[in-house]
């Protein structure tokens, strides 16, 4: 007969979870598993997620510019991204000491929150870290691509990681994967190629942001490999360099076949290389808009692709799915998120899209299990990058911005993507080589001495400058002529 003592024996289990619950009692805080590195990420996942409400789960799907961002608007909205447009810098010519303290009053304002989930900061670095000063800039991706040297992009991508890191920021909208099918399109110059298995292997530029993913890695499953690293999305899903006539936005019409051999080729390599997030293009696909196309986006992306990190829009991307962006914005918050995508760039009218997408899941147009996912994804990127553990930046990496050893990259790049389009008239002597002993030479056209015309877009200012009027320029002038002299 079992004795009394073994009939009010308490399992180990048990007796293991109510001495959690003793420790917790004494120190006055609970076990948070998701606060927990130890834990798999898919359990910090869930542990949080439970925890959420559903103005903190809006908040994570929203990202706002850092000209009207705050770290108490972050807090009080529960913000999940910030970002930074073309050009949009916290001060003129500003340091890395204010970029990163910039970057972390945000970050304190998410941490100041219930549940502390922080903030992600997002900026472009197309081609190199371009908003910054004294940054190295690196060739346009469509000379990137005239190199055919995937190592070299790849030594790109490590180089602009380290400079972003530099800053306090660790995501980037980077790399542009259009294929520029017709050279009026006025972005051609971020398109490494009118070829897709050209842009298909200069993909290798995501490990080189993000780091390689280890072996016998899931297909789809973000990656980025620690604080030398940033968060990389792909752009712009999909097609946006095949739009009739090269008009920027507008209508590509091909079949589905098409797409796939053309438009998605760099979107299957992204997603093996565990690029952690994808940007919708503002352009349509045989008259659906992007933003608005539930089976390319959750039904080929996300359950065929098997893509596991987020989706994220367009600079206010969803404004354009009404004839008139903003006439029915309800309608293009319901649409957007019932399409897939899971955070909205969102820049200046966050208050509205907060609004409305609340109102959308407390009337039942939208199910949790959509937010849900959305936040789920928000979530696994942001534990995958080790925000939690590291949500605040140092000035540990400074130098690397704009170090010798990233300008000699650059150069290397500048001679790999240089063309000879035509060397001479037939029959006459060749103008190359020219001779060594050739006393002058005439440099001719608009860029010949511009150096603002000569680094394109995306550099300082979303569009570039001209000329050669501020101190960085006539910096990176001095550099050019030395390299060519």
């Amino acid at each position: 007969m079992m004795s009394e003592i073994s009939r009010c024996r308490v399992p180990f289990e048990a007796l293991l979870l109510l001495l959690c619950f003793w420790a917790a009692s004494i120190t006055g805080s609970e076990y948070l598993k998701y606060k927990d590195p130890k834990q798999p990420i898919n359990v910090r996942i869930k542990d949080l997620m439970k925890r959420m409400t559903l103005a903190e789960k809006i908040g994570q799907m929203t990202q706002i510019e850092m000209t009207v961002a705050s770290a108490d608007v972050v807090e009080n909205y529960f913000i999940g991204s910030v970002l930074s447009g073309g050009g949009s810098v916290p001060a003129t010519n500003a340091s890395v000491e204010t970029w990163v303290n910039m970057v972390n009053e945000f970050q304190r304002g998410a941490l100041s929150t219930r549940l502390g989930i922080p903030m992600i900061y997002g900026i472009d670095a197309v081609h190199g870290h371009n908003n910054v000063y004294k940054a190295s800039v690196f060739p346009h991706n469509v000379g990137l691509g005239v190199t055919r040297d995937p190592q070299l992009v790849k030594k790109i991508g490590a180089a602009t990681a380290l400079e972003v890191r530099a800053t306090g920021i660790p995501y980037v909208f980077a790399p542009c994967i259009a294929v520029c099918r017709d050279p009026r399109w006025g972005r051609c110059s971020e398109s490494y190629s009118e070829d897709p298995a050209i842009v298909k292997a200069m993909t290798e530029i995501i490990p080189g942001l993000q780091g390689d993913i280890p072996p016998g890695s899931h297909k789809g499953v973000p990656f980025v490999a620690g604080k030398q690293n940033v968060a990389s999305c792909a752009k712009h899903y999909v097609g946006d360099g095949g739009t009739t006539k090269g008009i920027n936005a507008n209508n590509t019409v091909i079949d589905f076949h098409g797409l796939l051999s053309i438009h998605m080729q760099g979107y299957f390599s992204a997603v093996i290389k565990g690029v952690s997030t994808i940007m919708i293009s503002f352009s349509s696909w045989n008259g659906v808009k992007m933003h608005a196309n539930h089976d390319l986006i959750t039904g080929f992306l996300k359950n065929k692709l098997r893509f596991r990190g987020f989706v994220i829009s367009d600079w206010a991307g969803i404004d354009e799915l009404t004839p008139i962006p903003r006439s029915n914005y309800s309608y293009s918050v319901q649409t957007g998120v019932l399409a897939g995508i899971d955070m909205m760039m969102v820049p200046y009218n966050y208050t509205d899209f907060i609004g409305n997408l609340t109102m959308l899941v407390n009337k039942n147009f939208i199910p949790m299990s959509r937010i849900d996912d959305a936040v789920k994804r928000i979530l696994r990127v942001k534990f995958t990058m080790g925000l939690f553990e590291n949500p605040i930046a140092d000035l540990s990496l400074s130098h690397q911005l704009g170090s010798q050893e990233h300008r000699e990259l650059a150069r290397e790049a500048v001679r790999k993507s240089l063309v000879l389009l035509k060397n001479g008239k037939p029959g006459q002597e060749p103008a190359l080589p020219l001779p060594k002993k050739a006393r002058k030479m005439l440099v001719a056209g608009t860029h010949a001495h511009n150096l603002g015309y000569q680094c394109g877009g995306w550099t300082i200012t979303w569009q570039g400058t001209s000329g050669n009027n501020n101190s960085l320029e006539r910096n990176l002038m001095q550099e050019l002529q030395s390299w060519m002299l």
